[in-house]
Formats: structure tokens, sequence, C-alpha cells
């Protein structure tokens, strides 16, 4: 029975030399595809974090030698997919700014494995149906139409507040 045991313990340790494990595995391991064939994203709260991952994003450096886009005219010619997911533009995660929570808009892929990665280089093709947008956010059309009927709203507001007429 020790020697099982020692042997299960070296074949554990061959496989996690050979393969490092993704620093977000333990999100990756309960995807499932919904009824309609899309994966749902995943939202990773500060709270939930463990005391080593809130370690290891402290000891995160950016390396010096690589230089980030500082304008559109910049990410333009960038090779895609974009690397750079901490952007504003990307489409891999998105930030809450008020809890810090981090969603994972397409937890099943790796970066280099989206179709599109840039928001701006969506919006540069110029107008695509509710369904396309649907697919390059991970979002269903439905809640396409809720997001840009809000957004709508939105502008209309600050363009009477702008014009000085009471209501919209």
């Amino acid at each position: 029975m020790a020697d099982d045991r020692a042997e299960f313990e070296e074949r554990e340790d061959d496989t996690a030399d050979d393969q490092p494990q993704p620093e977000v595995a333990r999100i990756r391991r309960k995807v499932r595809p919904s009824h309609d064939g899309r994966v749902r994203s995943k939202t990773i709260a500060p709270k939930r974090l463990t005391r080593d991952e809130k370690r290891l994003a402290h000891e995160l450096v950016y390396p010096e030698d690589v230089e980030r886009p500082r304008t559109r005219a910049d990410c333009q010619n960038m090779p895609r997919p974009c690397p750079f997911v901490s952007c504003e533009h990307h489409l891999y995660l998105d930030v809450n700014p008020d809890s810090g929570a981090i969603k994972l808009n397409f937890p099943h892929l790796e970066v280099w494995d989206m179709a599109e990665t840039c928001s701006l280089d969506v919006a540069d093709r110029g107008g695509i149906t509710l369904e396309d947008v649907g697919a390059i956010l991970n979002l269903t059309r439905e809640r396409i139409r809720q997001v840009e009927v809000r957004g709508l709203v939105k502008i209309r507001t600050k363009n009477s507040e702008a014009l000085g007429l009471s209501n919209p």
C-alpha cells in the first residue's frame, strides 16, 4: 500500500511539472454550456479570493519592456488577438469599478482563442445586428437590446440637459 501511495505522489508531481495550471483553473472547472450552447460569463468577487490569490495579485509586476498603446492609432496596427486584457476596450474581461469584481466574459476560452478581442475593432467595422453583438459580448440578443435602450435614454437625457429642456 505504501508503494501505491508513493507511485501516486510521483505521478502527481510529474503532471504538475509538465503542465502548469492556469491561474483561473478553479473557475474554468465549472463551465457548462446552457440549452442554447452558450457558456455563461463568470464573476470573481474580491471577497471570495483566497489569501494566496490575493498575495499573488500583489506580487504581479507589469513588464517594463512592453509598451502599451496609448491611443487608438497606436492600437490599430497591433497584432491580434490583443494581448492587453486590462484595456477597457478588451472583450475578455470587465472590471466593476465599484466592487472590483472581475467578470470573465468567455471563461471557457483563452484570449488567443477569441474571435474578437477589441470593441474598437468591432465599432470600426460599422453597424452589426443584435445577434452579432451578443455573440461578440457573450450576451443574449435581448440583453443587448436592453443595454441599447438604456444608453439611448442616457444620451437623450444629457442632450436635453445641455439644451436646457426640462423633460426629454
